[in-house]
């Protein structure tokens, strides 16, 4: 038994897709007067399959297959509205800008949109039902620490997740008995058990919950459960053992090859691409304060190696990336850095980094090297982040809410790490795929700093 039910992303995305075809299925019934003919649906289904594709990449970019979708309710309905404007805006450019199919459907577009978007509310709002009221899993969970509190109130609190702690017994407060254990298990009629393997006192009584399996009770270890609901690794559970186990590069090879390919790829066009904005940056930042285009920042690379990385000059003077208390100093962020850094294009000259190979387009985020001797002595295996290339973009830039922005902050980059192990862990095509679809959210929504 998965506690994530990670099948529920793949019942929402197939839902999804039956949904639209069923939308264009009315809307062609409506529009005509009669069941579509076979001609009918042919013109139609192949501008419209192109049609679903970007549909269901637009959702995912919004986040609507991710586990709040699941959650908040009061949000859906407002969340759907917001997709389906953008569909209709890129359904819009596709059939009048692209000029390759022989229907341009004004009608049946509009009727198309309106339909979809009252089934899509629909299904939505009944597959959360269903997901809201199943049974619940009784689980029991055997961990300390801070994190197995995180992870105790998130499951027992989220009406999301099929399963339940009826107990949460911490190893740190007390003594575990295997009769007790035995005892509770048959009369909450547990069927789950979350814990940590590695734990010495768990070992102990290994004999009793092996016993279990006969009677069909399932397990899981506590690391696992916590990666897959939080999205980071529990750094209480990391040691050297874990690296061992999970952290090799040569298992990569194949992967950091590709990685390359694309990113020279990639970073190549985009970097070329970019070229056009350069002289309107280069203007409005000699008519704000006259100052030089660029600044060039030190920051530490793969292998403890120090790179330098480009960007547009965003504050008066280049700091060399020490942002504290800029806003009270002389040294603070120019009207046009502000702007910049919100559409995130002070980060455009970094392409050429990822170019060169100083840097890949996903990975952790650089770090300034007086910062890295900080975390280093404060934080374990700090320096094992740098055992891959650092990226323009990362886990932790998109799911880590409270990241610190290059000012001394132990906690929050403790905290940061914790995702940074997540990716170079589980770094592949699929997941640097979905962090460049949520780096695109985080572009289009206008948010940085």
């Amino acid at each position: 038994m998965n506690i994530v039910r990670k099948k529920e992303a793949m019942v929402l995305f197939l839902g999804d897709i039956f949904v639209l075809f069923i939308s264009l299925y009315l809307t062609l019934t409506l529009r005509y007067g009669s069941i579509p003919t076979q001609e009918v649906i042919f013109d139609h289904i192949v501008p419209f399959f192109i049609l679903f594709i970007l549909s269901i990449l637009i959702s995912f970019i919004a986040g609507m297959y991710e586990k709040h979708t699941l959650v908040l309710k009061s949000k859906l309905p407002k969340i759907l509205i917001q997709v389906q404007i953008i569909n209709a805006i890129v359904s819009i450019s596709f059939f009048y800008f692209i000029p390759y199919f022989i229907i341009t459907p004004k009608i049946t577009l509009f009727m198309y949109l309106i339909i979809s978007l009252i089934l899509m509310t629909a299904w939505r709002m009944a597959i959360m039902q269903t997901f809201g009221t199943r049974g619940k899993y009784k689980a029991l969970l055997i961990a300390e620490g801070s994190e197995a509190k995180e992870l105790y109130n998130e499951i027992n609190k989220n009406q999301r997740y099929g399963t339940s702690f009826v107990k949460w017994i911490d190893t740190s407060l007390s003594s575990i008995q295997g009769g007790d254990i035995f005892t509770l298990i048959k009369s909450e009629k547990i069927s789950f058990i979350v814990a940590d393997f590695s734990n010495n006192k768990i070992k102990e009584i290994m004999p009793v919950l092996y016993g279990l399996i006969f009677s069909g009770v399932q397990f899981a270890d506590t690391q696992k459960i916590y990666e897959e609901i939080f999205d980071r690794v529990p750094l209480s559970l990391v040691n050297d053992v874990w690296f061992l186990e999970n952290i090799s590069s040569s298992m990569k090879t194949f992967f950091d090859l590709f990685k390359r390919i694309t990113d020279i790829f990639i970073s190549g066009i985009l970097a070329v691409l970019s070229l056009f904005l350069y002289p309107f940056v280069y203007f409005a930042i000699k008519f704000d304060d006259g100052g030089s285009l660029f600044i060039i920042q030190e920051r530490v690379g793969k292998n403890d190696k120090i790179i330098k990385i480009r960007k547009f000059r965003t504050m008066m003077t280049n700091d060399n990336g020490n942002y504290k208390n800029a806003f009270l100093g002389e040294n603070r962020v120019t009207r046009v850095g502000k702007f910049l850094r919100k559409s995130r294009i002070d980060e455009l000259p970094q392409l050429w980094n990822v170019f060169s190979g100083d840097i890949a387009l996903i990975g952790p985020r650089p770090e300034l090297p007086n910062l890295v001797k900080i975390y280093e002595k404060n934080i374990s295996y700090y320096n094992m982040r740098h055992i891959i290339k650092p990226g323009l973009s990362g886990w932790a830039q998109i799911y880590h809410e409270n990241h610190p922005h290059h000012e001394e902050a132990v906690v929050q980059t403790k905290e940061k790490l914790s995702y940074d192990f997540y990716y170079i862990k589980n770094r592949s095509i699929l997941l640097d795929l979905k962090i460049i679809l949520k780096t695109l959210k985080v572009l289009l929504s206008f948010v940085g700093r």
